[in-house]
């Protein structure tokens, strides 16, 4: 068993490092989490591992914790609805907006392994001879740097194609490659990945016509998703959009965005909320 005090120590430093809260009676999450990372990093038990992280000055193994404790849980076309909002609802209307020649900006924040951003490119590429000379960019982020290498190669396992891919879309968008299967290069070259903290400032990234981000603030507390939620309106568009997962909402954390009438997990911001809900 974890002592209580490594337990308060581990959820103060995960919190602070990413925003994901950990109540003392979560025991249980670090047993499992920290038990693989552990025997990873050469140590003999969990205790060893937290203990040396209270020595190491670097804060290497702090972030490595924080990491393994963060859920990155994902897949191909998950839930379904966010992938049709977009096809049918959002691509539409910015694509007019944006004009033939323009250009749509897309970021996926907390993107784990990659399967979010490459389901959205995929969707692009099969509707390509619709969208003319529109330009498209994704941007794809998350805080934890091995998930963001897997995604970068685009290499998944049976399983992990299965989960959500059709075959059809399995054949005509990946390689296989002995048991595993690898996004082909022109999918791959639509996604731009890199490291992002949701805590800290995203100004850099520029500014966004649709963000996707979905079942992450499920793990922050109220005032973290306020703060997180106003610094991602600033990066999206004044007719821009934002997608969250079926157990979030802007509701009474945003006065930002306004929800789409009809369309779950769909947000707008001003002029945006009433374009897709037409």
């Amino acid at each position: 068993m974890i002592k209580h005090d490594d337990i308060l120590f581990v959820a103060a430093e995960a919190f602070k490092r990413s925003g994901l809260v950990l109540s003392a009676d979560k025991g249980y999450l670090l047993e499992s989490r920290l038990a693989p990372l552990a025997r990873a990093e050469g140590y003999p038990s969990i205790e060893a591992l937290i203990t040396a992280a209270r020595r190491d000055n670097t804060g290497r193994l702090l972030w490595a914790i924080t990491e393994a404790l963060a859920t990155h849980e994902t897949f191909f076309f998950r839930d379904n609805t966010p992938f049709d909002l977009f096809k049918q609802d959002v691509l539409p209307v910015l694509a007019r907006a944006r004009g033939n020649n323009g250009a749509i900006r897309i970021w996926c924040a907390a993107c784990s392994s990659g399967q979010e951003p490459y389901s959205l490119a995929m969707l692009l590429e099969e509707e390509r001879a619709r969208l003319g000379n529109l330009r498209v960019e994704i941007v794809a982020t998350d805080m934890a740097p091995r998930v963001l290498e897997k995604a970068k190669a685009g290499v998944y396992s049976q399983f992990e194609v299965q989960r959500g891919l059709a075959v059809q879309r399995l054949v005509q968008h990946f390689d296989q490659q002995g048991e595993q299967w690898r996004i082909k290069s022109n999918i791959r070259s639509m996604v731009t990945f890199q490291k992002q903290n949701l805590l800290e400032s995203f100004a850099t990234l520029g500014t966004f016509d649709l963000i996707l981000c979905r079942n992450v603030l499920i793990y922050f507390d109220a005032d973290t998703k306020k703060k997180v939620l106003s610094r991602i309106a600033t990066q999206t568009a004044q007719d821009g959009y934002l997608i969250m997962g079926a157990a979030e909402t802007v509701v009474g954390l945003s006065g930002d965005f306004s929800p789409v009438e009809g369309r779950r997990g769909l947000y707008g911001r001003k002029v945006a909320a009433k374009s897709a809900a037409a």
